[in-house]
């Protein structure tokens, strides 16, 4: 190791596209300053993603009367040649509204995940969740267009917002671009 690479910080580092510096057992991780816009972003992540299991909560709470609504649809415009069976409607309903919050939980948790590397200064973090923003916003834009889920849209809003808190022009550098050689 040269004496230039030696006494360089891990910001430092990062930006020359390596890895920071081991932490040795005893020895207490360097201070990281994370901009006030990435740290806001991030509790907005969070909230973001407790919002969207709580409004999957709150459908699995109003299964019934969910169902009921379906069937009514169902009678009110019947299929000719398939006949409206109760049992399988409430099926569907309950596997449909628990693979959704298995979707909710799953997306919270990576929120929180990558939200907290981007807090860190991960720039592929911040490309992960901006992926997954665009995702949220397709599946609530295209697949559940019809619905007025008041907990999905406050969720969108908040990863829109966080979103665009990590794109600042004054956090460009907590996410350094990481140069690439070729040999």
């Amino acid at each position: 190791m040269s004496d230039s690479t030696a006494n360089e910080t891990d910001d430092e580092r990062r930006k020359r596209g390596m890895s920071p510096d081991p932490i040795l057992p005893g020895q207490k991780p360097p201070k990281i300053t994370v901009p006030k816009p990435v740290a806001i972003s991030f509790w907005l992540w969070i909230l973001a993603g407790v919002v969207l299991v709580a409004g999957q909560i709150a459908l699995l709470v109003l299964k019934d009367e969910l169902t009921e609504g379906i069937l009514k649809q169902i009678r009110e415009n019947p299929v000719p040649g398939q006949p409206a069976d109760p049992v399988q409607v409430a099926s569907g309903v309950n596997t449909l509204l628990w693979m959704l919050f298995g979707g909710a939980l799953t997306f919270a948790v990576l929120f929180a995940l990558f939200a907290y590397k981007a807090r860190e200064g991960t720039r592929s973090a911040r490309t992960v969740l901006t992926v997954g923003a665009v995702f949220l916003v397709l599946v609530e834009l295209l697949i559940l267009r019809g619905s007025l889920n008041v907990f999905l849209l406050v969720s969108t809003l908040l990863v829109a917002i966080a979103l665009v808190l990590m794109y600042l022009p004054s956090v460009a550098d907590h996410f350094p671009k990481v140069g690439r050689t070729l040999p």
